[in-house]
């Protein structure tokens, strides 16, 4: 009887940990065990990938076939220390760990961002504060740039990528950087800019400010700031659902999500969300939010048409989740 119940749990493990093609799953970039977690449907832990040490942001090839995480070094921005120099390549069908990036001695890398034409990284770093422009193929640094900002934290490329836009989290601006001449404008925004997003049409970028409680709106065109949008306390990180109508983003301060209207200028809505937010990723469709609360180890699925939480999972303690998306294996 023992024999048969140790065979039945052998199984059991067996059949959690298969994922099959076609199966739809979460990837959660893990800060505090450095890895990437597969999850399933219902928030169990399918496998793990291990990836450099305290990881903040990922972001897929355009053929989404490869993820590429920023192995920061450090656990968060305040923390002091030189952190790490390089990325992870992540084969997300295989799961698998497929090689790294070296940074050489720009070290705590933090934002990423993916050109869907040319499949470039725009990467920043914090020690020092630059913005790298990566040949994945090649697994270089092809172009560098100071940023002339204090804690270059997330980054977007512009339309076309002709310019990136990195947000300077300690001085209070974002670095609106020309990839050919190298030219930077300093764009004054709210204080502590953190994630950004780009209207559909590429016109208008948003960025929210942690500390001033609103998203500045820059004309790409210009660059220069031309709206501020107010929004509740706290926000991290936006996204934008496809029809560009609605933006998403976490609010840190408050425990809630936010929902505004970037045509009117205003904040829409909002929603209790039981944690202190630090990332906000949308499904492909725009129906589903991804946030995660890092410090209670709970990642939150939120449908935005109900405004409503579908799921919410807890990982193991410690695990520290921050980014999330969902994946549909090939």
């Amino acid at each position: 009887m023992m024999a048969l119940k140790m065979k039945q749990i052998s199984l059991f493990m067996v059949i959690t940990s298969t994922i099959f093609a076609g199966d739809s799953v979460y990837l959660a970039l893990m800060k505090g065990i450095n890895s990437l977690v597969y999850l399933g449907a219902d928030g169990k832990v399918l496998t793990s990938v291990g990836v450099g040490q305290h990881p903040h942001e990922m972001a897929f090839s355009p053929d989404r076939r490869l993820l590429y995480t920023t192995d920061n070094g450090t656990m968060r921005i305040e923390n002091p220390g030189l952190g790490g120099n390089s990325l992870s390549i992540i084969d997300v069908a295989a799961r698998k760990r497929i090689g790294d990036i070296s940074l050489g001695d720009r070290h705590r890398p933090h934002g990423i961002d993916v050109d869907p034409k040319s499949g470039l990284l725009a990467v920043t770093t914090e020690a020092p504060d630059k913005l790298l422009i990566i040949d994945p193929s090649r697994r270089s640094v092809i172009k560098h740039f100071d940023t002339k900002g204090k804690t270059s934290h997330m980054v977007r490329f512009g339309p076309d990528a002709k310019w990136a836009y990195v947000s300077n989290s300690s001085s209070g601006t974002v670095s609106a950087i020309n990839l050919d001449s190298g030219k930077v404008q300093l764009i004054e925004t709210g204080d502590r800019p953190e994630g950004s997003v780009l209207s559909k049409d590429g016109k208008e970028l948003y960025v929210v400010n942690r500390e001033s409680n609103n998203i500045t709106v820059i004309d790409t065109s210009k660059n220069q700031a031309i709206a501020n949008i107010p929004t509740g306390k706290g926000p991290v990180r936006i996204a934008i659902t496809p029809d560009g109508n609605t933006l998403v983003y976490g609010l840190m301060h408050e425990k809630k999500v936010g929902f505004a209207s970037p045509k009117e200028r205003r904040q829409t809505d909002y929603m209790i969300v039981p944690g202190q937010l630090v990332s906000c990723n949308l499904s492909q469709d725009g129906k589903l939010a991804f946030v995660s609360d890092e410090e209670a180890d709970t990642i939150f699925v939120i449908s935005i048409p109900e405004k409503k939480i579908v799921a919410k999972f807890r990982v193991a303690p410690g695990s520290g989740p921050d980014p999330v998306v969902n994946y549909t294996l090939p």
